[in-house]
């Protein structure tokens, strides 16, 4: 596995969601993401199991292993919260993994706020996972509801940190981001191996660079 805190060797990673159909090139408007060149699908994940149980496993290794050292670079955990919907699938992945128990967000009948799904205790650190990071809305929005409820959040996961600020700007709201893959790296495998010409290698780097191309 790669060394903590590396995108670098998870570049399996790269060839399997490139294989499953999940990395498009064109113009795409997606959620808060405009005029973006590449798309990344990760809920296609559920498509490919022994890929996603991967997925979990190395989730597993990693936070195992940022907790085993001296100075642990994420906080102990009992419950781990997927982020509907993208981070659902991942979530209940990891939680079957490493049995620890999973909660997730669910919108309240009457329309006001949220309800958590799942049994949970005041006090508890929970883990967030998610499929992807662009501007880190959703974690953000997902670890103050939580928080509201009394829970502890400082860590969360994701498969997939587009680098567009997101990790800059949950920082700022008490959230450290741990991700498997970054679409630098990912860009440069898919260049580096014939998967993708030049121009949408290039294309892709250049709106990477401009995060302000991502709407409020």
């Amino acid at each position: 596995m790669a060394r903590s805190g590396s995108t670098a060797g998870n570049l399996w990673l790269a060839k399997e969601l490139w294989e499953l159909g999940a990395i498009k090139f064109g113009d795409f408007n997606v959620g808060r993401t405009l005029h973006s060149p590449v798309y990344a699908n990760l809920r296609l994940l559920v498509s490919r199991p022994v890929t996603l149980g991967r997925i979990a496993r190395v989730m597993k290794e990693e936070t195992e292993t940022l907790l085993s050292m001296l100075h642990p670079q994420v906080s102990p955990f009992s419950l781990v919260a997927g982020v509907p919907f993208g981070g659902l699938h991942l979530a209940t992945a990891f939680s079957l993994a490493s049995k620890v128990p999973m909660i997730y967000l669910h919108p309240a009948k009457d329309g006001r706020g949220n309800v958590i799904e799942g049994n949970y205790v005041p006090g508890q650190t929970v883990l967030i996972i998610d499929d992807l990071i662009t501007g880190g809305t959703s974690l953000i929005e997902t670890a103050q509801h939580l928080r509201e409820k009394g829970l502890v959040v400082k860590d969360a996961i994701v498969l997939l940190d587009r680098r567009q600020g997101g990790r800059e700007r949950i920082k700022r709201h008490n959230l450290h981001l741990i991700p498997l893959l970054d679409m630098e790296t990912l860009l440069n495998y898919l260049m580096s191996h014939g998967k993708i010409s030049e121009e949408w290698y290039r294309r892709s780097l250049e709106y990477l660079a401009n995060p302000q191309r991502i709407a409020d």
